[in-house]
C-alpha cells in the first residue's frame, strides 16, 4: 500500500506572539517495510532559523524559529508513504520469536553487546512512566509469567487494556498520572500505549513507545471525509534473536499496512509531534488535522522495491 499523509497543526494567539522556538517530530521513518517516498514541511510564517537531524532515538525532528511577531503559526507535513508488512517480518523467524519465555528475554538482557545495552535503557523509568504503582504491577502479573512466552503475554495484555479500558477523548491530557487513567480505567491511545509500557517494565521486560497514524476506514458507502484522522500511539517489546515487536492496545491488532511509524521514544514525551516555547500573553489555540488515505496513484511493486533498497 501506498500512502498519502496530510497533518496540520495550527496555533493561533489572542494578542500574537514575538518569537517561538519549536522541534517537531511528524517525518515517517524509512526501514524494511515502510518507505519514506516524498516528503514536504511548510511553516507559517517563514521561519527565521530551521533545521533538521536525527535524535538520540533515530528520529528525524525539525527544530525552527520565528523571531517576527505573528498571530498564528501554520505547521503542515505532507508525506507519501509506502508500506509493505510482509517485507517486515519474517514469518518463519517471526514464530521462532513467539516461542521466546520471559525468562530468557530476561536473562539475555543482562548480556553486555552493544544491543542489549541499547535494549536495557527501556526497562528503565521515563519522564511520563517514573514509578509503577501496585496496581499496574498486579494488573500486569496476571500476564507475566517467568516460562511463558513473552510475545503471549504482552498479546493478552494488549487485549486486556482493550477490553478493560474505554476510549474517552478529552478525559486526560499529557500531564494526566498513569495512576489516574489506570483507576478511571479511560483514556486515549496515547494512554493505553503507556499503560502497557508501564506494565512490561513493571516486570523488568524492555518496551518503547511507537507514535504515526492508522488509516481510518468510514462506513460502508460513506465517504471519507478529509481532516478525520488522527495521531496515533501504540507501543513495541523486544523479543531476543528477533527485534522489536509492535502492539496496538488501543484496535488490539498487531500494527501491519494500516499503521505508519513516525518516532520511537520512552514515552510520550520524547516523541510529541510539535513543542516549543512562545513570548506571547493571553490564550492561544491549537487545532490539528490529520488525512491519511491511499494513494491516488500506486507504485508498482519493481519501482517500489527499487526505491525501497536505495533508501535503505
Amino acid at each position: 500500500m501506498i500512502f498519502d499523509l496530510w497533518h496540520k497543526t495550527k496555533y493561533s494567539y489572542d494578542n500574537g506572539a514575538s518569537f517561538c522556538h519549536n522541534i517537531t517530530t511528524i517525518k515517517p521513518k524509512t526501514f524494511p517495510g515502510q518507505t519514506l517516498l516524498d516528503y514536504s514541511l511548510e511553516i507559517t510564517p517563514t521561519p527565521t532559523d530551521i533545521s533538521e537531524r536525527l535524535d538520540y532515538f533515530g528520529n528525524s525532528v525539525t527544530r525552527f524559529s520565528i523571531q517576527q511577531h505573528h498571530e498564528e503559526l501554520i505547521v503542515v507535513a505532507r508525506s507519501k508513504v509506502a508500506r509493505d508488512y510482509e517485507a517486515q517480518v519474517n514469518e518463519r523467524d517471526f514464530l521462532k520469536a513467539q516461542k521466546v519465555t520471559i525468562a530468557e528475554t530476561i536473562a539475555h538482557l543482562k548480556a553486555t553487546d552493544s544491543e542489549s545495552i541499547d535494549v536495557r535503557q527501556y526497562v528503565m523509568p521515563s519522564p511520563l512512566i517514573a514509578n509503577n504503582s501496585e496496581e499496574i504491577t498486579a494488573y500486569a502479573a496476571l500476564s507475566f509469567k517467568p516460562e511463558r512466552s513473552f510475545y503471549d503475554a504482552t498479546y493478552e495484555l494488549m487485549q486486556r487494556i482493550y477490553t478493560d479500558f474505554d476510549f474517552v477523548p478529552g478525559f486526560t491530557n499529557i500531564a494526566t498520572p498513569l495512576k489516574e487513567v489506570m483507576s478511571a480505567k479511560k483514556g486515549v491511545c496515547q494512554d493505553f500505549a503507556q499503560i502497557a509500557i508501564a506494565c512490561v517494565r513493571a516486570m523488568g521486560l524492555p518496551a518503547k513507545y511507537v507514535s504515526g497514524y492508522i488509516e481510518t476506514i468510514p462506513p460502508k458507502g460513506k465517504e471519507k471525509l478529509i481532516g478525520t484522522d488522527a495521531s496515533h500511539a501504540w507501543f513495541s517489546v523486544f523479543i531476543p534473536t528477533y527485534g522489536w515487536v509492535d502492539f496496538d492496545p488501543t484496535n488490539n491488532q498487531i500494527p501491519k499496512n494500516q499503521h505508519i511509524v513516525v518516532a520511537h521514544g520512552r514515552d510520550y514525551y520524547d516523541v510529541p509531534p510539535l513543542k516549543g516555547v512562545i513570548y506571547s500573553m493571553g490564550n492561544n489555540k491549537m487545532d490539528v488535522s490529520v488525512d491519511l488515505r491511499p494513494a491516488k496513484s500506486q507504485f508498482n511493486n519493481k519501482d517500489l522495491q527499487s526505491q525501497s533498497q536505495s533508501q535503505q
